[in-house]
Protein backbone atom coordinates (compact mmCIF):
# COMPACT_ATOMS: atom_id res chain seq x y z
CA UNK A 1 0.00 0.00 0.00
CA UNK A 2 2.86 2.71 0.86
CA UNK A 3 4.63 1.74 -2.32
CA UNK A 4 1.49 2.55 -3.94
CA UNK A 5 0.81 5.28 -2.80
CA UNK A 6 4.44 6.87 -3.38
CA UNK A 7 3.82 5.92 -7.03
CA UNK A 8 0.75 7.94 -7.12
CA UNK A 9 2.54 11.19 -5.42
CA UNK A 10 5.42 10.63 -7.73
CA UNK A 11 2.94 10.50 -10.64
CA UNK A 12 0.99 13.77 -9.44
CA UNK A 13 4.20 15.51 -8.93
CA UNK A 14 5.31 14.41 -12.72
CA UNK A 15 1.88 16.16 -14.40
CA UNK A 16 2.36 19.41 -12.93
CA UNK A 17 3.75 22.22 -14.50
CA UNK A 18 7.03 23.13 -13.93
CA UNK A 19 7.84 26.41 -11.81
CA UNK A 20 4.13 26.53 -11.20
CA UNK A 21 3.24 29.71 -9.83
CA UNK A 22 -0.09 31.72 -8.61
CA UNK A 23 -2.02 34.15 -9.62
CA UNK A 24 -1.15 36.33 -6.28
CA UNK A 25 3.12 35.18 -6.62
CA UNK A 26 3.59 36.04 -10.11
CA UNK A 27 2.61 39.30 -9.48
CA UNK A 28 3.65 39.56 -6.28
CA UNK A 29 7.54 39.15 -7.35
CA UNK A 30 6.52 41.17 -10.27
CA UNK A 31 5.86 44.89 -8.04
CA UNK A 32 8.63 43.67 -6.03
CA UNK A 33 11.05 43.06 -9.07
CA UNK A 34 9.89 46.98 -10.54
CA UNK A 35 10.29 48.41 -6.99
CA UNK A 36 13.49 47.89 -7.05
CA UNK A 37 14.01 49.55 -10.55
CA UNK A 38 15.02 53.47 -10.88
CA UNK A 39 16.07 53.57 -14.39
CA UNK A 40 15.71 51.52 -17.49
CA UNK A 41 16.45 51.78 -21.29
CA UNK A 42 15.71 48.94 -24.02
CA UNK A 43 14.04 48.90 -27.22
CA UNK A 44 10.65 47.28 -28.66
CA UNK A 45 8.68 45.97 -31.53
CA UNK A 46 4.26 47.24 -31.52
CA UNK A 47 1.82 46.19 -33.15
CA UNK A 48 -1.16 48.20 -33.40
CA UNK A 49 -4.48 46.64 -34.83
CA UNK A 50 -8.38 48.14 -35.60
CA UNK A 51 -10.53 45.19 -35.74
CA UNK A 52 -13.20 47.68 -37.04
CA UNK A 53 -11.40 48.09 -39.91
CA UNK A 54 -9.36 45.16 -39.95
CA UNK A 55 -5.82 47.45 -40.17
CA UNK A 56 -2.64 46.28 -38.70
CA UNK A 57 0.30 48.56 -38.44
CA UNK A 58 3.90 47.90 -36.61
CA UNK A 59 6.72 50.36 -35.39
CA UNK A 60 9.78 49.66 -34.25
CA UNK A 61 11.52 52.16 -31.17
CA UNK A 62 13.66 53.25 -28.47
CA UNK A 63 12.40 53.52 -25.11
CA UNK A 64 13.96 55.24 -22.06
CA UNK A 65 12.76 55.56 -18.50
CA UNK A 66 13.90 57.42 -15.06
CA UNK A 67 11.33 56.94 -12.38
CA UNK A 68 8.58 58.13 -11.59
CA UNK A 69 8.18 60.71 -14.20
CA UNK A 70 10.08 60.83 -16.83
CA UNK A 71 10.30 59.06 -20.20
CA UNK A 72 11.28 58.96 -23.96
CA UNK A 73 9.83 56.70 -26.53
CA UNK A 74 10.97 57.30 -30.07
CA UNK A 75 9.79 55.71 -32.83
CA UNK A 76 12.39 54.60 -35.65
CA UNK A 77 12.67 55.62 -39.01
CA UNK A 78 10.57 56.31 -41.70
CA UNK A 79 8.53 57.10 -38.27
CA UNK A 80 9.69 60.04 -36.40
CA UNK A 81 7.06 60.28 -33.78
CA UNK A 82 7.79 60.50 -30.28
CA UNK A 83 5.95 61.08 -26.54
CA UNK A 84 8.35 62.41 -23.88
CA UNK A 85 8.33 63.06 -20.62
CA UNK A 86 10.23 65.74 -18.89
CA UNK A 87 9.59 65.95 -15.54
CA UNK A 88 6.81 68.74 -15.70
CA UNK A 89 5.55 68.03 -18.78
CA UNK A 90 4.08 65.20 -21.83
CA UNK A 91 5.11 65.86 -25.01
CA UNK A 92 2.74 64.19 -27.61
CA UNK A 93 4.61 64.06 -31.22
CA UNK A 94 2.80 61.98 -33.62
CA UNK A 95 3.56 63.28 -37.16
CA UNK A 96 2.19 59.40 -38.09
CA UNK A 97 -1.87 60.35 -37.48
CA UNK A 98 -1.36 64.15 -36.79
CA UNK A 99 1.07 66.08 -38.59
CA UNK A 100 1.88 69.29 -37.94
CA UNK A 101 1.43 69.34 -34.22
CA UNK A 102 2.90 68.03 -31.16
CA UNK A 103 0.21 68.10 -27.83
CA UNK A 104 1.77 69.21 -24.26
CA UNK A 105 -0.19 67.95 -21.50
CA UNK A 106 0.65 68.34 -17.82
CA UNK A 107 2.63 65.71 -16.26
CA UNK A 108 -0.15 64.91 -14.11
CA UNK A 109 -2.47 64.08 -16.84
CA UNK A 110 -1.66 59.95 -16.93
CA UNK A 111 -5.19 59.79 -18.33
CA UNK A 112 -4.37 58.07 -21.73
CA UNK A 113 -0.39 58.32 -21.84
CA UNK A 114 1.16 56.21 -19.00
CA UNK A 115 4.52 57.95 -17.61
CA UNK A 116 5.34 53.91 -16.53
CA UNK A 117 5.97 52.19 -19.58
CA UNK A 118 5.26 49.00 -17.66
CA UNK A 119 4.69 50.13 -14.43
CA UNK A 120 1.31 51.52 -15.09
CA UNK A 121 0.14 47.31 -14.48
CA UNK A 122 2.55 47.17 -10.96
CA UNK A 123 1.33 50.57 -9.28
CA UNK A 124 -1.25 49.01 -6.80
CA UNK A 125 -2.69 45.94 -8.95
CA UNK A 126 -4.80 44.21 -6.79
CA UNK A 127 -6.36 47.33 -5.96
CA UNK A 128 -6.86 48.06 -9.50
CA UNK A 129 -7.63 45.24 -11.17
CA UNK A 130 -9.13 41.91 -11.33
CA UNK A 131 -6.36 39.21 -12.61
CA UNK A 132 -6.43 35.67 -13.56
CA UNK A 133 -3.76 33.52 -14.50
CA UNK A 134 -3.26 33.94 -18.82
CA UNK A 135 -0.74 30.64 -19.51
CA UNK A 136 2.86 30.36 -20.06
CA UNK A 137 4.95 31.06 -22.82
CA UNK A 138 8.81 31.68 -24.00
CA UNK A 139 10.07 35.49 -24.79
CA UNK A 140 13.66 35.77 -26.33
CA UNK A 141 14.30 32.56 -24.41
CA UNK A 142 13.09 33.21 -21.22
CA UNK A 143 9.98 31.17 -19.66
CA UNK A 144 6.93 33.71 -18.84
CA UNK A 145 3.90 33.64 -16.85
CA UNK A 146 1.21 35.83 -18.64
CA UNK A 147 -1.88 37.48 -16.14
CA UNK A 148 -4.95 39.03 -17.44
CA UNK A 149 -6.00 42.55 -15.51
CA UNK A 150 -9.07 43.91 -15.62
CA UNK A 151 -9.68 47.49 -14.80
CA UNK A 152 -12.14 47.20 -11.14
CA UNK A 153 -15.14 49.61 -11.42
CA UNK A 154 -14.49 53.16 -11.20
CA UNK A 155 -10.98 52.55 -11.43
CA UNK A 156 -10.78 53.83 -14.99
CA UNK A 157 -7.88 53.52 -16.84
CA UNK A 158 -6.36 53.86 -20.54
CA UNK A 159 -7.64 50.28 -21.83
CA UNK A 160 -10.42 47.38 -20.79
CA UNK A 161 -8.46 44.50 -20.63
CA UNK A 162 -4.31 43.87 -20.75
CA UNK A 163 -2.37 41.15 -20.74
CA UNK A 164 1.04 41.16 -19.31
CA UNK A 165 4.46 38.45 -19.31
CA UNK A 166 5.99 38.27 -16.65
CA UNK A 167 9.86 36.91 -16.80
CA UNK A 168 10.19 33.88 -14.65
CA UNK A 169 13.78 35.02 -13.96
CA UNK A 170 13.75 38.45 -13.28
CA UNK A 171 9.85 39.25 -12.81
CA UNK A 172 10.19 42.11 -15.27
CA UNK A 173 7.45 42.58 -17.98
CA UNK A 174 8.64 41.69 -21.10
CA UNK A 175 5.88 41.96 -23.50
CA UNK A 176 2.11 43.37 -23.08
CA UNK A 177 -0.92 43.60 -25.01
CA UNK A 178 -3.80 46.35 -24.24
CA UNK A 179 -7.17 46.33 -25.56
CA UNK A 180 -8.72 50.20 -25.74
CA UNK A 181 -12.23 51.30 -25.44
CA UNK A 182 -12.10 52.47 -28.80
CA UNK A 183 -11.79 48.15 -29.35
CA UNK A 184 -8.04 49.28 -30.91
CA UNK A 185 -4.80 46.35 -29.43
CA UNK A 186 -1.99 47.38 -28.80
CA UNK A 187 1.19 44.68 -28.44
CA UNK A 188 4.23 46.07 -27.52
CA UNK A 189 7.41 43.41 -27.42
CA UNK A 190 10.01 44.38 -25.51
CA UNK A 191 12.73 43.16 -27.06
CA UNK A 192 15.95 44.27 -25.06
CA UNK A 193 15.37 45.44 -21.40
CA UNK A 194 18.21 47.32 -19.25
CA UNK A 195 16.79 47.56 -15.79
CA UNK A 196 19.00 50.48 -14.13
CA UNK A 197 21.42 51.52 -16.58
CA UNK A 198 23.24 55.18 -16.89
CA UNK A 199 20.86 57.41 -18.61
CA UNK A 200 21.37 60.85 -20.54
CA UNK A 201 18.98 63.29 -19.05
CA UNK A 202 19.26 64.93 -22.57
CA UNK A 203 16.74 61.87 -23.55
CA UNK A 204 14.25 63.39 -21.52
CA UNK A 205 14.56 66.75 -23.96
CA UNK A 206 12.03 67.37 -26.85
CA UNK A 207 12.85 69.92 -29.14
CA UNK A 208 9.77 71.11 -31.41
CA UNK A 209 10.24 70.46 -34.59
CA UNK A 210 10.43 73.66 -37.05
CA UNK A 211 6.92 74.77 -38.25
CA UNK A 212 5.36 72.31 -36.21
CA UNK A 213 2.43 73.80 -34.15
CA UNK A 214 2.03 73.63 -30.53
CA UNK A 215 -0.88 72.43 -28.77
CA UNK A 216 -0.71 73.22 -24.93
CA UNK A 217 -3.47 71.59 -22.49
CA UNK A 218 -1.79 72.46 -19.42
CA UNK A 219 -2.63 75.95 -19.08
CA UNK A 220 -6.68 76.07 -18.25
Amino acid sequence: MRTKTICAVLALAAALPLHAQSVESTIDRAVAAWGKVKTVRGTFEQTVSNPLTGSAASARGTYVQERPNRLAIRFQPPMADAIVADGSAVWIYLPSSAPGQVVKRPAADRSSVPIDLTGQFLDAPRAKYDITAAGTRTIDGHAAHALTLVPKKGTGGVFTTATVWIDDDDSLIREFEETESSGVVRHVHLTTVEPNAAIDRGAFTFVVPKGVKIVDQTKP
